[in-house]
C-alpha cells in the first residue's frame, strides 16, 4: 500500500538520478510539514511556523556535489515557498524558491524540491520567502561538509554547532504584514532570542521570569564550529561569548583568513562560521550573547538574547554583567570589522584547487549598475521601497515560466544601471545580464538605516565599501586579491559596498534587500541570465516535471495536477524496511 503512493515519486527521484542529475553523486532524502506551532520565545504565546514539529527547523547535512531531495508539505493556511539562502543551484534556478521562478505551494499540498549542492562548501540556511512568514519561523540550517579528498585548512573541530539569532515580535507574521500594508512602520522589536528561545534572566529587572532559555552543552578543552545565522527581520546583531575568542573560518561558503574576534556583527541573512576552544576554568557557566545595533537607546536592553555555554564540569550558573560588546553606535567599527574579513586565497574548498586560482581581480568589467536604495515612499498612496526608484511589483505569472513559454507583457528587461530622476513607480523590470559578462553592482544607501543584500544564484566578491557617495574614483580602494566571496553583504546608512560577480549560472535569480520589511515592500529585481547558443540544455536543467503552474499558465495544472500532487497521499513512512522495499521496486521499474 505505501510502495503505491511512494512509488511515482521514487521512481521520479531515481530517473533523474540517472539522466539529470550528475549520476554517481549521493542523494539526501528529507520530507518536511510545514505547519503552524505555538510557542512563546519571550513568554508571550503566539503562532510559529514549524517543520515536521520542529522550531527551528531540521538541519539538512549534506556534502559537496550531493542531490538533495525535500518533500514539503504545506499545512499552513496560505501559499508557501522555501528558499535556499546561499545554495547556488547550478543550472536550476527552478528550485531557488521564489516568486520570480516558482509559483507558491498551495495549502494542503506536497511539493518535492530536487537541487544539486555543486562545487559548495559551508554553511547557510533556508526559510520561507513569501507572506512575511520567515517573522514567525519556518528558517532551519545547511550545511555542506568537504569531500573526504579536501581537507578543512584547520583541524577538525570536536563538534559543530548551529545557532540562529534573531529580532523577534510578539505580534504574529500576518499582523505585521498588516501594519506594513497600512503604511506603518513595524515599530522596535520586542526582543532578541537564540534558537527561537528567549534570554536567560541575566538580570531580573529587564528579563521576567519563567522565559525558557538556550543551554549549549559543552566539554571542557574541546574545539567546536559555532555556525552562526542572523534569520531576524532588520536588525543587526552583535555575537559574543563571554571569555571566549571566535576564530573566524568561514563565511557563506568561503574559507575565510582565520583571525581571533572578541565579537562579531552579524547583518541580517548572513551567516559566519567560527572555531571557538573551551579553555576556560569552567567556575561558572557562561553566557552567549547576542545584542542589537544601531538602535534607539531606550530599547537596547530588551534587545538582548542571552544564551548559556555550559561545560560539563561547570561550577554553578552564569553570573555577573555581560560581556561588553562595540558601541551602540558605532557604525565605523562595524565596516572596519567588514573590511578584515579577507578570503583565504590558500585554501581548497569544493575543489582541490585554491580559492585564489579564480583571480576576479584581473577580470574585466563588462556590467555596471549603481542600485539606490531610499527610506520607503508613497507609491500611487501605497508605502513601497525602491532601488533606482522602482519598486518591484510580483506577477501572478513567475518570470522564468514567462520566459520559458514566451507569455507577453510579464516583465521588461529595461531595470536602469542608475538612479533616473523621476518619480517612484511600481514595475516589473528586469535586468537583463549577460552570459558570462563579469558584473559590478555597486550597493547606495541613503536610508537611515542598514540593509543587507542578498544575490540567489551566485557568490559575489565583497570588494570595497565605504561612507559617503559612490564615484568612479572609488574604484582606486577595492580590494582586487582577497575580498570575500559570498553572497549577502550589508550596507550601512550613508555608505556603498561594491561587489563582482561573474554571471555563469544560467536562470533568473533574484537580487533582494534581505531585511524583511524592505523586502515586502518591494526593494528586490530579478536578474536574467541567459544563454543565446545553447540549444541542448547543456547550461540549464529543464522545467521539472512537477513544476506547479499559475497565473497565465494556470490552464497547464490540470493535466498535471494528478500525475504529481501527492497531497492525496500519506507521509513518508518512518519503517526503513518499507522505503527500502518501495526503492527496490522503483529501481525494477527503471530497469524494465
Amino acid at each position: 500500500m505505501y510502495c503505491r503512493f511512494l512509488l511515482p515519486f521514487l521512481v521520479l527521484t531515481l530517473w533523474h538520478a540517472v539522466h539529470r542529475v550528475h549520476g554517481g553523486d549521493p542523494f539526501a532524502f528529507f520530507e518536511w510539514d510545514v505547519s503552524y506551532m505555538t510557542a512563546a520565545p519571550l513568554g508571550v504565546k503566539q503562532q510559529v511556523i514549524g517543520i515536521s514539529g520542529s522550531y527551528p527547523g531540521p538541519i539538512l547535512n549534506v556534502t559537496t556535489n550531493w542531490n538533495v531531495v525535500v518533500n514539503v508539505r504545506n499545512s499552513l493556511d496560505e501559499p508557501l515557498l522555501i528558499t535556499w539562502n546561499g545554495i547556488q543551484h547550478r543550472k536550476n534556478s527552478w528550485a531557488d524558491g521564489v516568486l520570480g521562478t516558482n509559483c507558491p505551494i498551495p495549502p494542503g499540498w506536497n511539493w518535492t524540491y530536487q537541487f544539486q549542492v555543486k562545487d559548495q562548501i559551508g554553511s547557510f540556511f533556508y526559510f520561507p520567502s513569501t507572506n512575511f512568514q520567515r517573522a514567525a519561523g519556518g528558517y532551519g540550517g545547511i550545511i555542506v561538509n568537504n569531500r573526504d579528498i579536501i581537507p578543512l585548512p584547520f583541524g577538525t573541530p570536536d563538534g559543530d554547532i548551529t545557532i540562529f539569532i534573531s529580532d523577534w515580535y510578539n505580534r504574529d507574521h500576518k499582523e505585521l504584514r498588516k501594519t506594513l500594508e497600512s503604511g506603518k512602520d513595524l515599530g522596535p522589536p520586542d526582543g532578541v532570542v537564540i534558537n527561537g528561545l528567549g534570554p536567560y534572566r541575566y538580570n531580573s529587572s529587564v528579563v521576567g521570569d519563567g522565559i525558557i532559555y538556550e543551554t549549549v552543552n559543552v566539554e571542557p578543552g574541546k574545539t567546536y564550529r559555532f555556525r552562526v545565522h542572523n534569520v531576524g527581520i532588520s536588525t543587526s546583531l552583535n555575537f559574543r561569548i563571554q571569555n571566549h575568542n571566535l576564530l573566524l573560518v568561514e563565511t557563506e561558503g568561503s574559507y575565510t583568513v582565520q583571525q581571533n574576534y572578541t565579537n562579531m556583527d552579524i547583518h541580517v541573512g548572513q551567516s559566519f562560521s567560527m572555531l571557538v576552544t573551551m579553555d576556560q576554568n569552567a567556575s561558572s557557566d557562561y553566557y552567549i550573547v547576542a545584542s542589537s545595533r544601531f538602535m534607539d537607546p531606550a530599547v537596547r536592553d530588551r534587545l538582548t538574547g542571552v544564551a548559556i555555554l555550559h561545560y560539563s564540569n561547570s561550577q554553578g550558573p552564569a553570573f555577573g554583567p555581560l560581556p561588553d560588546g562595540p558601541n551602540e553606535d558605532d557604525t565605523y567599527f562595524s565596516m572596519n570589522q567588514a573590511r578584515s574579513i579577507r578570503w583565504n586565497v590558500s585554501a581548497s574548498a569544493a575543489r582541490p584547487n585554491p580559492q585564489g586560482s579564480f583571480r576576479y581581480g584581473e577580470i574585466t568589467v563588462t556590467d555596471v549598475y549603481v542600485l539606490l536604495n531610499k527610506p520607503p515612499e508613497l507609491i500611487n498612496g501605497q508605502l513601497r521601497a525602491t532601488l533606482n526608484g522602482i519598486s518591484y511589483f510580483a506577477p501572478q505569472t513567475p518570470l522564468k515560466l514567462a520566459q520559458l513559454f514566451n507569455v507577453p507583457g510579464v516583465y521588461k528587461l529595461d531595470f536602469p544601471e542608475r538612479f533616473m530622476d523621476r518619480p517612484p513607480k511600481l514595475d516589473t523590470s528586469v535586468i537583463n545580464g549577460t552570459y558570462k559578462a563579469f558584473m559590478e553592482i555597486i550597493l547606495q544607501n541613503n536610508g537611515t538605516t542598514v540593509q543587507s543584500y542578498h544575490l540567489d544564484g551566485y557568490a559575489f566578491f565583497v570588494v570595497g565599501m565605504d561612507f559617503g557617495i559612490w564615484t568612479e574614483n572609488s574604484r582606486g580602494t577595492y580590494n582586487k586579491w582577497d575580498g570575500v566571496a559570498r553572497s549577502t553583504t550589508q550596507v550601512f546608512p550613508g555608505a556603498w559596498t561594491a561587489i563582482l560577480v561573474y554571471l555563469d549560472n544560467v536562470g533568473i535569480w533574484n537580487l533582494r534587500s534581505e531585511n524583511l520589511d524592505t523586502w515586502y515592500l518591494g526593494q528586490e529585481v530579478y536578474i536574467s541570465v541567459v544563454n543565446l547558443e545553447d540549444s541542448s540544455n547543456k547550461t540549464e536543467l529543464p522545467l521539472p516535471d512537477n513544476a506547479i503552474f499559475c497565473g497565465a499558465l494556470s490552464s497547464l495544472q490540470k493535466e498535471q495536477s494528478n500525475k504529481y500532487r501527492f497531497s492525496e497521499a500519506p507521509s513518508f513512512t518512518s519503517s526503513a524496511k518499507i522505503l527500502l522495499s518501495c526503492i527496490l521496486i522503483a529501481l525494477l521499474h527503471l530497469k524494465y
